[in-house]
């Protein structure tokens, strides 16, 4: 077996939330043409029925399951269908979430709750009902967090999305304690990465100041984190686990300038 024989995820069959588009999108991509089956799931059909389609078109099977992750049931029935069509799971990548940057006066204890539980209670719910499948069905396998450089930086605005994150990171290295050896767990600390989402409020002055900040002068793309993820999943991380990978550009602090509370 050569070095890149690693990298295959040949046989294997993958869950990948915010499956619609950007990075969760990429990732699920990236599994496929590494050889895995994908099920996609996120709440717009015609989005997760368009990666699905791109899945196919590297030659493997792939599911859309419409699925909102704050909702328990759905979850369940996401891991059922999952198993129904394919008989196994082996990874998982918790990718939903997300949280608007707001100044800290401005956030309500209800926000705090709402950002929290859709960033990492969503991620704890799904891994709890996979990861038995996941020994069942297929011996071993790994779970993929995508956290945040949020969750490693201390910025103004970021006081729901950049906790939530760090839970989401600390969550990860507990879960991974709880998990071996048999399922591994680990997460990518992404930094600004050029999404959909992210186009509709980046002007130009806001991305020359962004790319200025970022030691390697330049924002990320879907597919930088897509490699990641690839990695994490594969057997070339088989002795990985409970580490949270920055993808961020080389940032040690926050490159989107938000403006302070007082």
């Amino acid at each position: 077996m050569g070095i890149l024989d690693l990298f295959k995820l040949t046989g294997q069959v993958a869950i990948v939330t915010g499956g619609g588009r950007g990075i969760g999108a990429a990732i699920a991509k990236a599994y496929a043409e590494a050889g895995a089956d994908v099920v996609v799931a996120a709440r717009t059909q015609a989005q997760i029925d368009e990666t699905k389609a791109a899945i196919e078109a590297h030659g493997r099977r792939g599911l859309a399951v419409t699925c909102d992750v704050t909702e328990d049931a759905q979850l369940a029935n996401l891991v059922d269908r999952t198993l129904d069509a394919f008989g196994r799971i082996d990874i998982v990548v918790n990718n939903a979430g997300g949280w608007p940057p707001k100044p800290a006066k401005n956030i309500s204890r209800k926000d705090v709750g709402r950002c929290m539980a859709f960033n990492v209670s969503t991620a704890f719910a799904l891994a709890q009902l996979a990861v038995p499948k996941i020994v069942e069905t297929a011996g071993q396998g790994c779970v993929v967090n995508i956290s945040s450089a949020a969750g490693r930086q201390l910025s103004p605005g970021f006081a729901a999305y950049g906790t939530a994150k760090a839970a989401l990171s600390f969550l990860t290295q507990e879960l991974a304690q709880d998990y071996a050896p048999k399922v591994r767990v680990n997460a990518i600390a992404v930094g600004s990465t050029r999404t959909e989402a992210l186009d509709t409020v980046l002007t130009p002055e806001m991305e020359k100041i962004m790319v200025d900040m970022t030691p390697m002068g330049r924002l990320g793309t879907v597919e930088d984190i897509a490699a990641c993820a690839l990695y994490l999943a594969s057997p070339a991380a088989s002795y990985v686990t409970g580490e949270v990978c920055g993808v961020a550009g080389g940032i040690v602090s926050s490159n989107l300038p938000i403006p302070r509370s007082y």
